[in-house]
């Protein structure tokens, strides 16, 4: 009797174990599957969307230093990647990721009351962007561009890149994170799928990862694409 209650207490306390760890299991694939399933349906946040569209504004204007190097040293390159890079800041910057922060961020600040001067002065940056733009397209359009032609774009690159480096970094390092403490959470997150909603009406679906190819299909006509060439050898 005694052995047969020891091999009882002995069965029942592995039936209990095993019983506790497939439990755990089971609670250990569950929490993976709901994490999985959580971060597939989590939206990027408006700042993380704009943030990311200066990410391909950068390189558009890593196209236009290399350009405009170009044309200092009077050396030969492929002037389409100059006008396909200028038809992205206007289709893409401007009219579309500009647009997003003139009618959703900027009146949302001037209500609060909050960064106003830092808004007005973005606001009038975008304006001297759009005449640039203009003025850039048009001349590297052209088929016969004189030495004075040559020398406008030249001016117009360096005015572009000198305005928009600094413009993009004081967004991204005060507007943006300043952007959440001004409005509800309910109204940051369908803000968020807003701004999806709008890229998709305009774009397509995958609005912005087109965009990203187009751009790196000027940087390989340019031979820049590498980034491995940027590599300081120290």
């Amino acid at each position: 009797m005694d052995q047969q209650r020891r091999d009882f207490v002995k069965n029942g306390l592995i039936v209990t174990l095993t019983g506790v760890a497939g439990i755990s299991i089971l609670a250990g694939c569950k929490d993976k599957g709901e994490e999985e399933e959580e971060g597939e349906g989590q939206e990027v946040s408006p700042p993380e969307d704009l943030m990311q569209e200066h990410g391909l504004l950068n390189r558009v204007l890593l196209i236009y230093d290399t350009c405009k190097m170009h044309l200092i040293n009077k050396q030969s390159f492929p002037v389409e990647a100059l006008t396909n890079a200028a038809n992205v800041i206007r289709t893409f910057v401007e009219d579309y990721h500009e647009k997003q922060e003139e009618n959703y961020l900027f009146p949302r600040f001037k209500k609060a009351n909050q960064l106003t001067d830092l808004v007005n002065t973005l606001l009038q940056q975008h304006q001297a962007g759009r005449r640039i733009t203009d003025e850039i397209i048009q001349l590297s359009a052209s088929k016969t561009a004189t030495d004075t032609e040559t020398q406008q774009l030249i001016q117009l690159l360096t005015a572009f890149n000198t305005m928009y480096r600094p413009h993009e970094a004081r967004e991204d390092t005060v507007l943006f994170p300043a952007f959440r403490k001004i409005v509800s959470k309910h109204e940051y997150d369908s803000l968020g799928e807003e701004f999806e909603n709008n890229e998709h009406k305009l774009f397509g679906k995958d609005g912005f990862e087109s965009m990203v190819n187009k751009v790196a299909d000027i940087e390989k006509s340019l031979g820049i694409y590498d980034l491995a060439q940027f590599t300081p050898k120290v």
